[in-house]
């Protein structure tokens, strides 16, 4: 039996790697499950439809955690808004959400 795969986005990429780079230059945001999905996602190149279907679950569990701290107003980035990022961001919930939905399609 072939496993699905998907092709990981840019944008997802991009959030994951800002993530990162937030977590590392702030020291907090994030769980080591969410940090090993970002490292993936950061590579780019192709996901397991088991690893984007882990990644659908994450966003409606955590969309009210302080996503509006960004950083952006002088102040460190919240935790969520950091780990946000770090699952694709707002690009990884859309795609993620759209494989979801194919999957239960078929």
């Amino acid at each position: 039996m072939t496993k699905t795969t998907h092709d990981v986005p840019k944008a997802v990429s991009d959030a994951a790697k800002r993530g990162l780079e937030l977590h590392e230059m702030h020291g907090h945001g994030g769980i080591p499950v969410g940090l090993a999905i970002a490292r993936q996602l950061a590579k780019g190149g192709k996901i397991s439809d088991e690893d984007a279907l882990h990644v659908s679950k994450y966003f409606p569990r955590h969309a009210g955690d302080n996503l509006d701290q960004d950083g952006s107003d002088g102040h460190q980035p919240s935790n969520g808004y950091i780990a946000w990022l770090l699952w694709g961001g707002d690009a990884g919930r859309e795609w993620s959400e759209k494989i979801k939905l194919e999957g239960d399609k078929s």
